[in-house]
């Protein structure tokens, strides 16, 4: 049975599906006169699943469907009043959504706490400063590995991160999470128990949450975990923003290993590793790398501290 919350976290989900820069966006948007940022015409979207059901053998009397009969579907399944099983592979089907986004809407849906949706106007504003928010340090981090994707569109689409936290205190039962706008979802794995539920906007760009362990640590264990991370970035890609994936290390990290592959049909001209200077400043160092027969780059660092590094990349003409 749908849980009402999480009915209202898989609406949210839906939403920025839809809103994000791809072909899920272009579908309805393309029937829209005037689109506006940040909107969903519901009837665009209606006259998108119509079409999916005239056009598809397996739903009986779909060739008759039109598009003011599911305004009312859509908008609950958009508000989060209703969103049934139903629904969700309407939507699914009709804008061709991929197998782990329609687990991650079910999963919401059924009221898991183990994803979260970062939805900017609905974080709620905290004041301080970082330190302040994170409090005393109570762990570190013995190995980090990113696994990064870059899709067929040029956009980075997800990122598979396996961590393996120390405690250095007493009773540690969480780590922090923070993530820029471009993040859209977090989902945990292996290690993790469920996420703290709460997503506060901590600075102008910048979210924070936290990830609940699967047990709790005494001073001197390990646990590891792993999370996927889910990004809705813009698609301007003659924006370097969108042409680079960076880890910053506010403290110190040990035996960080980064991975970034890319589609077949989307392969860079030129992607170097790089370091930057800090957050906001420009590549200080950088080095050429070349991509394997897997279209991937790999980096190995023993030890970082108080740094930013990654891959940026140059696409083609």
């Amino acid at each position: 049975m749908a849980h009402p919350q999480g009915q209202r976290a898989a609406a949210e989900y839906l939403r920025q599906l839809l809103l994000k820069p791809g072909s899920y966006r272009d579908a309805w948007q393309q029937r829209v006169a005037r689109p506006r940022d940040g909107v969903i015409n519901q009837l665009a979207v209606a006259e998108v699943i119509a079409d999916h059901l005239r056009s598809s053998p397996l739903h009986h009397g779909g060739a008759r469907m039109l598009p003011y009969q599911l305004r009312d579907i859509v908008s609950e399944a958009l508000s989060g009043r209703q969103l049934s099983v139903g629904a969700l592979q309407l939507f699914g089907g009709a804008f061709g959504f991929k197998d782990h986004e329609l687990d991650r809407l079910q999963q919401l849906r059924m009221g898991s706490r183990r994803i979260a949706v970062f939805a900017g106007r609905e974080a709620v504003p905290a004041e301080g400063e970082l330190t302040e928010i994170l409090g005393p340090r109570k762990h570190q981090t013995v190995s980090l590995h990113d696994h990064v994707y870059v899709g067929a569109d040029g956009r980075i689409d997800r990122a598979r991160v396996l961590q393996v936290v120390e405690a250095i205190d007493q009773g540690v039962d969480r780590i922090p999470f923070l993530c820029d706008t471009n993040v859209l979802t977090i989902e945990v794995g292996k290690g993790g128990k469920e996420l703290s539920g709460e997503v506060r906007q901590i600075r102008r760009d910048v979210f924070f949450t936290e990830i609940l362990l699967s047990r709790t640590l005494d001073l001197g264990e390990t646990l590891a975990l792993e999370y996927w991370v889910s990004y809705r970035f813009p698609g301007q890609l003659t924006d370097k923003a969108e042409r680079e994936f960076r880890r910053a290390v506010m403290r110190t990290v040990s035996n960080l290993d980064m991975r970034i592959q890319f589609d077949q049909d989307c392969v860079p001209a030129k992607i170097y590793w790089a370091q930057w200077d800090g957050i906001d400043g420009g590549v200080v160092e950088r080095e050429a790398v070349t991509l394997d027969k897997e279209l991937s780059a790999h980096r190995y660092l023993h030890s970082v501290e108080k740094t930013v590094v990654g891959f940026y990349w140059v696409w083609g003409e």
